[in-house]
């Protein structure tokens, strides 16, 4: 996916940017860039492979090249960031959250207009450097982030730097966040407020979808009006987001609290106590077990120190590894006991695989599995939200391809809580992985715990709607 932090103050804003961009790295750990600008040394750039080491490690060597009072950083899941261009409508540096559906036909378009491609990412036209050659493509950078709003199909948050300030645009959608922190000496926009406090910023709001809006460090000017519509991702608070941060003024932790309180609640599975997945399935498994009143126990561990998130690296293999590696059992925990585990999602069913045969073979007498979301039955169009390169890699459509003979067949009845063929679904992938019972969250439990209207949220993974 990413996540970006960019900071106007009125000193220098060097080591707010390397941490505050750092503490973006759950969100991906492919590419990490930084730039700043000062009126003596302009634009300064860095970009740096994250694939086999940390954010952090790379770029603390060589923080002394950079200075201002302005700056942006980004942790990409793909492309090479921050992009520097000089333009008819100014000179700027740009991050991006994104994913361009659409990204062979304006690329084509653009082509057909004279326009060439410099930074390629993987042989193909790096999405960041399409974005900004639409901006400046505009009358000014303004109506340039108008068009890019208007073209891209799927999702574009960004921040320029420009120089005499940053340059916010929240996706036209608010399929991701971007949110405003402030301190004495300036503001910052990030993608996660997790990276506010220690920096000693102040949450002050949220952009609203479409909005766009230039950062000083005397203040904010909105150039471009929220729009009304929204379509935030529920994915943010079920498994992208840090447990402190908070979107739409929805903490992700106690959004994962309710979720699981209002599943616990309703469970009459009997089981001894309950655990948390790590890391984002912990905060379900707190709120399972006070809505059931059983206690928690941490029978399974996550190793931190060396073990990113399993979602990060770019092969499967490798994938598979870290996500059996990162998970120690603790047979203490385990031994004799019925045990409700409680995870995020299901998603190629690659982890769920792993960690039932550890259970069973550190002693567990039962496992129970509690999911926080409903099962993922559509590939999402509008964000990052996997390295799936096909719906197939999702379990859920190869068990309906098994069912019906027709991976398309029947989802919108295979996507319902409760009918035949969603019970079938969910009973086949216990079956496969050999668990006592399992259990997901339901669409409205879900919007429940956000506590949005349904129609301002994503839903788009589990039942294939849009409001829009």
């Amino acid at each position: 996916m990413g996540g970006f932090f960019g900071t106007v103050q009125k000193e220098t804003i060097v080591t707010d940017l390397f941490y505050g961009t750092d503490y973006h790295s759950h969100l991906g750990t492919k590419r990490g860039g930084m730039a700043t600008y000062d009126s003596e040394n302009g634009f300064v750039r860095s970009i740096h492979s994250l694939e086999n080491s940390y954010f952090r490690t790379k770029f603390e060597p060589t923080l002394s090249r950079f200075s201002g009072n302005s700056g942006i950083g980004v942790i990409s899941d793909n492309d090479s960031q921050p992009i520097v261009v000089n333009s008819r409508v100014g000179k700027f540096a740009i991050v991006t959250v994104a994913k361009i559906a659409n990204i062979d036909e304006l690329e084509a378009e653009l082509l057909a207009e004279g326009v060439h491609f410099a930074e390629l990412s993987s042989g193909k036209t790096n999405p960041t450097e399409l974005i900004a050659t639409i901006i400046a493509s505009g009358k000014d950078l303004t109506d340039g982030l108008k068009k890019v709003q208007e073209k891209v199909k799927g999702s574009a948050s960004m921040l320029l730097l420009t120089t005499d300030g940053i340059i916010a645009a929240r996706d036209k959608w608010g399929r991701t966040p971007i949110v405003i922190g402030k301190k004495e000496e300036g503001y910052a926009a990030v993608s996660e407020t997790a990276a506010l406090p220690n920096l000693g910023f102040e949450e002050v709001r949220d952009l609203g979808p479409g909005e766009v809006v230039k950062i000083t460090a005397n203040g904010i000017e909105t150039l471009v009006e929220p729009r009304k519509e929204m379509q935030i991702c529920s994915f943010l608070w079920v498994y992208y987001g840090f447990p402190v941060s908070t979107y739409e003024n929805r903490n992700v932790e106690e959004v994962r609290f309710n979720s699981g309180y209002l599943m616990g609640k309703k469970d009459d599975t009997p089981v001894d106590c309950v655990c948390g997945i790590p890391d984002s399935g912990v905060g379900m498994a707190l709120g399972y077990a006070e809505g059931k009143g059983i206690p928690y126990h941490r029978a399974v561990a996550k190793y931190t120190p060396t073990w990113p998130r399993s979602f990060t690296p770019g092969r499967q293999e490798l994938r598979n590894l870290v996500a059996k590696m990162k998970l120690i059992p603790n047979r203490a925990m385990l031994d004799g006991h019925r045990v409700a585990f409680c995870d995020d999602s299901i998603v190629r069913g690659t982890q769920l695989k792993d960690n039932v045969s550890m259970l069973y073979n550190y002693g567990a007498k039962e496992v129970h599995i509690r999911i926080a979301c409903p099962p993922l039955i559509y590939g999402c169009p509008f964000i990052g939200f996997t390295s799936s390169k096909s719906d197939m890699e999702l379990i859920t459509r190869r068990i309906i391809k098994d069912l019906e003979g027709d991976a398309n067949k029947n989802l919108e009845k295979y996507a319902t809580t409760g009918t035949p063929e969603y019970n079938a679904m969910v009973q086949k992938i216990a079956d496969q992985f050999g668990i006592d019972s399992l259990k997901f969250s339901t669409i409205e439990d879900l919007i429940e715990a956000i506590g949005l209207p349904k129609c301002k949220v994503c839903t788009h993974c589990f039942d294939g709607s849009s409001c829009f």
